[in-house]
């Protein structure tokens, strides 16, 4: 089992920026890949950014490119999204999500086994 505790969201205005954590426990953190996703009001969970075992790889979604960064330091077992130049249109509940199989075939089928409880963020404009 996987314990994921997210942390970090809150109220900025249009332009701000926030910076979510993910603390991560349960298992060897360096074997899991990790990624973030964002779920509106009325809209269907959405992939935000996903980060590689070693870090080396990162995925984006178009909407986020440019703006926000998937970091993470396997000493501290935490996953951060740095995230600048927020849109009222981000605001949503952000999930941290892991799971062993690679980033890369877990951004295409979304089929992350472990989930956080979410943080709220809200952009106002």
């Amino acid at each position: 089992q996987v314990q994921l505790v997210e942390s970090g969201g809150g109220l900025v205005q249009a332009g701000g920026s926030l910076r979510l954590s993910c603390a991560a426990s349960g298992r060897t953190f360096s074997s899991l890949s990790m990624g973030w996703f964002r779920q509106a009001p009325g809209n269907e969970r959405e992939f935000v950014a996903a980060i590689s075992w070693s870090g080396t790889n990162t995925y984006y979604a178009d909407s986020v490119k440019g703006r926000f960064t998937i970091s993470r330091d396997n000493a501290k077992n935490t996953v951060t999204l740095q995230m600048n130049s927020l849109k009222p249109e981000d605001t949503a509940i952000y999930y941290c999500a892991a799971d062993l199989a690679p980033a890369g075939r877990l951004v295409v089928t979304g089929t992350f086994g472990y989930w956080g409880q979410g943080t709220q963020v809200t952009v106002s404009s």
